[in-house]
Formats: structure tokens, C-alpha cells, sequence
């Protein structure tokens, strides 16, 4: 079967040969006839089967090769990521045409996104919040749309999504032609299809003695010591065959800190979290998807947007909260048909979830095998060449930088103690030096004014320094010692503290 088979004009053909697109998946065989008829269609497959061209060359062939300026296709999609990406597949298919696609989401300004609307784009790919957005403001009309596409709709339920997409179904026209594309159909979705849409076809293109998960990946589950994990990971990094690679952390902090460990380590990482703006994101997957990075450090935010054909490991480095999101993790790899490797770290703590995880995929692993960076397994099962480290050759060793001397100047401390105070660990060479003359032994700089302190206390005075540690000591302290002394203990007045 071919594109052209399956009735798709031959200038979009053309396109997708272009970047080697030629046969289509068996979602895109069954969704594409359905589409181009006019028939309202909800599409389940997994993640990677191709679901975006399953619906994205019938809304284009709708539009016709020269469409008229003005809003005429929605695709709603639930995350700023999946967005880009959708709009560049589109982008691609309809290269040989004059149609014009915009990307619409959060994070970037108005201004660009509006422009592309006034222009006359037909297409329109979106969020819903910033989609919303546009349209309260009358920037965005969509009562002219011909065709409205749900993609990912079971992603738009775990965000909170679905009164928003309620929302602009109401400012679509109900004669609309309505599509919507899912990995998983729960509960609330069949409800919002049902009530949408004109008696939809519901199309699972699935071999029904197929589990949940993917055949052609490879799933690794073991149970790991959270301290050993980057060692673990930067071992698998340097395995046999292996190409571009995803490693899913659960928390933006971990991200960031992990991305910094592996680059430390001599690999060339990048990161996409919540912590970064939408142009640092946006940099770090293009940098990916060219090459230029081959590892991608994300959390979950990513894991509905990564559509790159040559991932070939995923790296679960925190365990993923239920079955659903670790099928949409282990989905950027095995993508476009090719094979893929998916490991998953579990922590000791974690395992009752992965007990649920396990048991709702039906994946035959219910202990894990407990592995640290030494265990003969891990190198066997992964192709990783024996003796490796988890550093790779000219990258700087950790102990250059944390064994320096204390009588460095405190420049050695500074260098090698990322994250410490920078009070406590920088260059005390610039300071002028103290007179320690008072002090009864302790350092006056990490206590305080402890020349005060010994002399109240050579008056049976108790006192107890202030600000002990935060190198901000001095008079501030000194004048509460004296109110506290302007009666002793026994209630007689005290000598001052000169005395």
C-alpha cells in the first residue's frame, strides 16, 4: 500500500518522499479513506504508529492545493511540544501547496502568532489555553472551521483540559467534520466524543494479540539505588548501538541537576522542563532532533511532543506515576516501525507502584532484578563493552575539583563546591585580615563577635551569640547583649560591658 493508493494528492506524496515517508502505517491506512469521505473518526493506536498523518493529509486535501485565506482547520493538542511538532509535519506535507500552517501555543508572544493568523493562515495547531486566548480577544475566529481534530485527547484530560476543549467545540459550527486521535480512551472521552461528534467510527488499529506495550522495544525493568543511578545511567549511555536517547526524570530540579552531572561526565546532554522559558525548550529539542545533542533530559512535560525516529534508548531514571504515561515515555523510542530499548529505574519506595504498573500492562516483571553499576547484567543485558566507566575519557574527574587545600585560599572550596554558600566558600584572600586577638578559640567569623561573648560570659553574664554561622555578626548583636545586661540576674545592676 502507498499514499498515492490511498487516494492522497500526488504534490503531498511527493513531499512526504522527500524525507523518505513512502508507505503509510496501518492507523493511516484505516484513518485516511474515513477522512478524506468526510466521516467523523476516532483513531486509537499507540504512541509512534503515526496517528499525526492519519489525520493531518485529510484535513489538507479538505482544504484543497490554493484554500482560501482564513481560519479553516483546528488541531488541538495538549502540549506547547506536540504542537511544534504536529505544525513541522504538517509544514512538510503541504510544502508543494499554498496552504499555511501556525503553530499556536504558550510561552512566545502574541505578536508573531497573530501575524501568522492575519496573514490568512488556514491551519491552525494550538493549545487549548492560548487558543482561548486569542479567540476572548477576537484575535481568533473559529466560525468558519471545516474540520476540528482532537489529538492526544486522553493527554487533555490528565491537564485539566476538557472544559476547554468544551469550550471551543461551542465556537465551531456544527456541521464541522470532527476527528480524534487517542493512545488510550477512558471514561470522560468516549462522553466528550459521543457528544461532539456525528456518529464517529471508532478504528483501533491494533493486532489484537498484542499487549499493551510495544513489540519492537525492548523493556528493562531493575531496581536501583538512587546514588548509583547517574553511574548506572552514564554506563547504559556508552552501550553498543546506541543513538539518540530520552532519560525522564520526575521533578524539573532532578532534570536540571542530572543534565549538569551527565555534561560534567563528558556526555553531551540538553534539557526541556518546566524551569525553562519556551525558547530554552525549543533550543534544546532542535539541538536534538539535529544531532547536535544526543541525549534529552525531560520530564513529563516532553514526553507527548518528542516525535524523533532514531531514539533508540528511554530511560525512565524516576519511575513514572501510572501505566499510561509509561507507555506515552516508552514511546519515543521504537518509532516509525524501528526498534528501541526502554529502561526504568525503580527505587525501593516505588515499588508499590510498580506493582500497579506492572500488573495493568500485563508485563511479567513483578520484582525487578535488584542492579548497581557493577553488575555483570547490566552489562550483558544492555551491549555495554566490559570495564566501562561512568566517565568518559578527557572529561574533568570530580576529585580535581573537590580535593582542593584548604590553604588554597578558599579558591579550591569555591571551584569544587557547586551549590555551597558562596559566603562559606569564597576567596577569603580578598578580605582584609581580622583581628582573632578576642576570641576564646572559636573562629569570630563563623560566630559572630565572640570577643563580646567570652568577656559576658567572665561576668556570669549567659549569653549566647547571635547569628552564629551567617558571617553577619557584629553590632547588631552586641546591642541586644547589652539591653540583656541592664539587669543581672539577681536584680542589681550590671557593670557596662567596657568595664
Amino acid at each position: 500500500m502507498t499514499f498515492s493508493e490511498l487516494n492522497i494528492d500526488q504534490d503531498m506524496v511527493d513531499a512526504l518522499a522527500t524525507k523518505g515517508i513512502l508507505e503509510p502505517f496501518p492507523i493511516q491506512t484505516q484513518t485516511i479513506p474515513m477522512g478524506l469521505a468526510g466521516q467523523d473518526i476516532i483513531g486509537q493506536a499507540k504512541t509512534g504508529t503515526g496517528k499525526t498523518l492519519g489525520f493531518g493529509l485529510p484535513v489538507l486535501q479538505s482544504l484543497g492545493t490554493d484554500p482560501e485565506p482564513g481560519v479553516k482547520a483546528l488541531i488541538v493538542v495538549p502540549t506547547r511540544e506536540l504542537c511544534v511538532q504536529v505544525a513541522e509535519d504538517l509544514v512538510l506535507a503541504a510544502s508543494n501547496r499554498s496552504t499555511k500552517i501556525a503553530a499556536i501555543y504558550g510561552g512566545k508572544a502574541y505578536e508573531g502568532q497573530v501575524e501568522q493568523i492575519k496573514a490568512g493562515a488556514q491551519v491552525i495547531v494550538g493549545t487549548p489555553g492560548r487558543l482561548l486566548d486569542l479567540a476572548s480577544q477576537r484575535m481568533l475566529s473559529l466560525k468558519d472551521i471545516k474540520v476540528m481534530v482532537l489529538d492526544e485527547a486522553d493527554k487533555m484530560l490528565d491537564l485539566g483540559f476538557l472544559a476547554d476543549i468544551e469550550k471551543l467545540f461551542a465556537q465551531t459550527p456544527p456541521t464541522r467534520h470532527t476527528m480524534l486521535f487517542s493512545a488510550t480512551m477512558p471514561g470522560p472521552i468516549v462522553a466528550l466524543a459521543r457528544r461532539f461528534m456525528n456518529k464517529p467510527i471508532h478504528i483501533r488499529a491494533t493486532d489484537p494479540d498484542e499487549g499493551l506495550t510495544q513489540k519492537n522495544i525492548k523493556h528493562i525493568v531493575y531496581r536501583a539505588h538512587n546514588l548509583d543511578k547517574d553511574e548506572v545511567i552514564a554506563r547504559i549511555l556508552q552501550a553498543e548501538g546506541r543513538g539518540k536517547t530520552v532519560v525522564f526524570t520526575r521533578t524539573k530540579r532532578a532534570a536540571a541537576k542530572l543534565v549538569e552531572e551527565l555534561n560534567d561526565r563528558g556526555f553531551n546532554a540538553a534539557a526541556v522542563h518546566g524551569d525553562l522559558n519556551q525558547e530554552q525548550r525549543e533550543r534544546a529539542m532542535a539541538a536534538f532532533k539535529a544531532g547536535k545533542k544526543d541525549i534529552l533530559i525531560a520530564t513529563d512535560v516532553a514526553a507527548r511532543g518528542i516525535d524523533v525516529s532514531d531514539v533508540t534508548h528511554v530511560i525512565n531514571h524516576t519511575i513514572p506515576d501510572d501505566h499510561d504515561t509509561y507507555l506515552h515515555r516508552a514511546g519515543r523510542t521504537g518509532r516509525a516501525g524501528k526498534t528501541g530499548v526502554a529502561v526504568t529505574f525503580v527505587d525501593w519506595a516505588d515499588m508499590l507502584k510498580w506493582t500497579h504498573i506492572n500488573k495493568a500492562l500485563d508485563m511479567g516483571i513483578p520484582e525487578p532484578t535488584e542492579t548497581y553499576s557493577s553488575s555483570p547484567h547490566l552489562f550483558s543485558e544492555l551491549d555495554i563493552p566490559e570495564g566501562t566507566k561512568g566517565r568518559l575519557p578527557g572529561s574533568h574527574a570530580p576529585a580535581v575539583r573537590a580535593a582542593a587545600p584548604a590553604s588554597a585560599g578558599g579558591r579550591g572550596a569555591s571551584a569544587g563546591g557547586r551549590g555551597r554558600d558562596p559566603q562559606r566558600s569564597g576567596d577569603s584572600s580578598s578580605r582584609p585580615p581580622r583581628d582573632r586577638s578576642r576570641s576564646t578559640g572559636s573562629d569570630s567569623g563563623a560566630n559572630g563577635d565572640t570577643g563580646s561573648v567570652s568577656r559576658a560570659r567572665a561576668s556570669d553574664e549567659k549569653v549566647r551569640p547571635e547569628g552564629g554561622g551567617t558571617h553577619d555578626g557584629g553590632a547588631p548583636s552586641r546591642r541586644k547583649r547589652t539591653r540583656r545586661r541592664r539587669g543581672g540576674n539577681d536584680g542589681s545592676p550590671s557593670a557596662p560591658l567596657s568595664a
